[in-house]
């Protein structure tokens, strides 16, 4: 499986952007796919999940609730993530991730290669 970031830019605060990660090859392996970022010098850090074993489930950073909106496709092969009143401070590389079968806990299985979200203040 690979992953395919993409949707980054320079916006000002206040505005949106709408991320995407498409994945390609065997996608029927997946069952969660993942939003992550790292700003600069910053450790990378959870934003949000969607998690479609057993019933579609999403889950949110506590900075991202209520901003940030994670969904798929109908075949779960692109993961989306439409981010709205974008503050100076969400700046960063937003990385995709996605895990494969089996469920278990642990890390993510496959990484996109991020695309670049500039927010000026």
């Amino acid at each position: 499986v690979q992953l395919q970031a993409s949707g980054g830019g320079s916006v000002q605060a206040g505005d949106s952007l709408r991320l995407s990660c498409k994945a390609s090859g065997r996608t029927s392996l997946l069952y969660v796919m993942a939003w992550f970022r790292q700003a600069p010098g910053k450790e990378r850090e959870f934003v949000a999940r969607v998690n479609w074993n057993g019933g579609e489930m999403t889950s949110y950073a506590p900075f991202a609730a209520g901003r940030f909106t994670i969904s798929t496709d109908d075949d779960k092969s692109t993961a989306y993530l439409q981010t709205d009143s974008l503050k100076y401070e969400d700046t960063a590389v937003y990385y995709c991730a996605a895990k494969k079968y089996p469920v278990r806990t642990g890390d993510y299985d496959y990484w996109g290669q991020g695309t670049l979200v500039t927010v000026s203040s």
